[in-house]
């Protein structure tokens, strides 16, 4: 073997054995990660993405890519640090802390500290000492489609303690006589996905069919072909919060009829007229959960083009603009060409692209009252199963610069009230599929950013996941009616 075999053979085991070393690393700040979860009810994020279902090479990988988000990339041996200096801490409280942010705010703050507990201890102020020993709030899910299905993971899986949002019931129009059957078909759905994978727990059926037990959790199965036939208190459960993921009660006189005995507050999964419209991150403060039990959380293309256009917006100011929205197709179009009462939605949705129309333009008025009038839009449903495209075209009334544009934008995904809506890419290869799973309600396609030489018309391009990170919009917007939101560090 000659000079150049050795030296490169020698390379490769170093690496390897480097990588090695790594993997250990993140090993142990997995075990950390665990350990916060369930003895202080903390769960440590990454850039807004979970760690406990991570493997070490997942770990690895997401540190990585954080070069993507901040100018250099983290590193897993100073992740680990600040998780033990976390998780040392006796008297911390209940909270959500992306260990991203604090690596970075480390990495470029260090000097001002005497130590990572320190800056730790310092950071994490308002968390020291602040216990939560709310009750939780039992939520129905009305409804087990797309949405209802995705909820449920969502909230089992964010279950903690039980001081938050607790599952208790599913509410079935029931399909099949056999009802232990159909439940086994309704877990089998919930168990696998075919956009978003298996789910990564437990998942069981009673043996008579009326409840299923997920992660330890047993959630009743109320079979019924109408609201006004359920009484939640026989089920045990008092002063719910039901999310209705069903579409069919659009409006407040029909919602009421779920506030049955049992439930006090109503979410819809869809924009609606006659109730507040609640984009999460933009005005969930002006719901007031005392005095208005029904509510909605807007459509999925709502949540991901209001937090964009609040931040350019209250930079620059909006003249005009025009939303054209490129959609996956949905449960309401044929999959073969057949009738369909609305134009063009008959045509086959897995072999055409169908001009559509979309409320998401109008419906932005109803969450920013100013811009009412200012916004058109359109749709375009297109052969793929989820996540979807917002081309958001603005006429400003001050200049800006591509430069300074995406800058602005990238700030708002990483600092202040907007870091769980936006998230952000620098990716030339970034494409839809990417979006698959992402928590935030919209992924800022930072290259396709146009601005015309005149600095007043600019071009925005925004991916979202329009199940999954809908449904996570849904759920905080669920926490927050119904007070059990977690402190946030992001």
């Amino acid at each position: 073997m000659d000079h150049k075999e050795l030296l490169l053979r020698d390379q490769n085991d170093t690496s390897l054995s480097d990588w090695r070393v790594k993997e250990k690393i993140a090993l142990e700040l997995l075990q950390v990660v665990g350990g916060l979860r369930f003895d202080k009810d903390i769960e440590l994020m990454l850039f807004r993405r979970s760690i406990y279902d991570c493997c070490p090479s997942e770990v690895l990988n997401n540190h990585k890519h954080s070069k993507n988000y901040v100018d250099e990339p983290i590193q897993i041996q100073t992740s680990l640090a600040i998780a033990k200096s976390i998780a040392n801490i006796e008297n911390i409280g209940s909270a959500r802390i992306d260990l991203g942010k604090l690596v970075t705010e480390w990495d470029t703050q260090k000097a001002d500290y005497t130590s990572i507990d320190d800056f730790v201890h310092k950071k994490l102020t308002n968390l020291i000492g602040v216990q939560a020993d709310q009750e939780g709030k039992d939520v129905i899910l009305y409804g087990f489609g797309r949405i209802g299905r995705l909820a449920a993971r969502r909230i089992i899986n964010l279950t903690g303690k039980g001081q938050q949002l607790r599952l208790k019931a599913i509410v079935i129009r029931p399909k099949m006589k056999d009802r232990k059957v159909e439940a086994e078909k309704r877990a089998s759905l919930l168990r696998s996905d075919s956009v978003h994978g298996e789910f990564r727990g437990t998942i069981d059926v009673s043996d008579d069919g009326n409840e299923l037990i997920v992660n330890g959790n047993r959630i009743r199965l109320i079979f019924a072909k109408s609201p006004s036939e359920v009484d939640y208190t026989v089920y045990g459960i008092n002063n719910a919060l039901l999310i209705d993921n069903t579409g069919v009660w659009r409006n407040k006189e029909e919602l009421s009829i779920h506030l049955r005995p049992g439930v006090s507050q109503v979410m819809l999964t869809a924009p609606a007229g006659d109730i507040p419209n609640i984009v999460h991150g933009v005005n969930q403060n002006d719901l007031d959960v005392e005095k208005t039990p029904i509510f909605c959380a807007a459509s999925c293309t709502t949540n991901a083009i209001v937090p964009i256009i609040k931040v350019v917006d209250e930079k620059y100011g909006i003249e005009r603009g025009h939303i054209e929205t490129i959609h996956a197709y949905t449960n309401d179009q044929n999959l073969l060409d057949n009738f369909h009462k609305k134009p063009r939605r008959g045509r086959g949705a897995a072999t055409n692209m169908v001009l559509t129309t979309t409320g998401a333009a109008k419906a932005v008025a109803k969450v920013l009252p100013h811009l009412a009038g200012k916004l058109s839009g359109n749709a375009v449903r297109v052969p793929t199963p989820d996540v979807s495209l917002a081309i958001m075209s603005l006429t400003l009334k001050n200049k800006t610069t591509r430069e300074e544009l995406i800058s602005l934008l990238r700030e708002a995904c990483f600092h202040g009230n907007l870091v769980e809506q936006i998230h952000f890419s620098n990716s030339t290869e970034y494409v839809s599929s990417n979006a698959v799973g992402m928590t935030t309600t919209s992924v800022l396609d930072a290259p396709s950013t146009i601005v015309d030489d005149n600095g007043m018309n600019v071009t925005i391009y925004a991916w979202y996941d329009n199940e999954f990170g809908y449904t996570c919009q849904v759920v905080r917007l669920a926490k927050h009616a119904s007070n059990v939101r977690r402190y946030a560090y992001y």
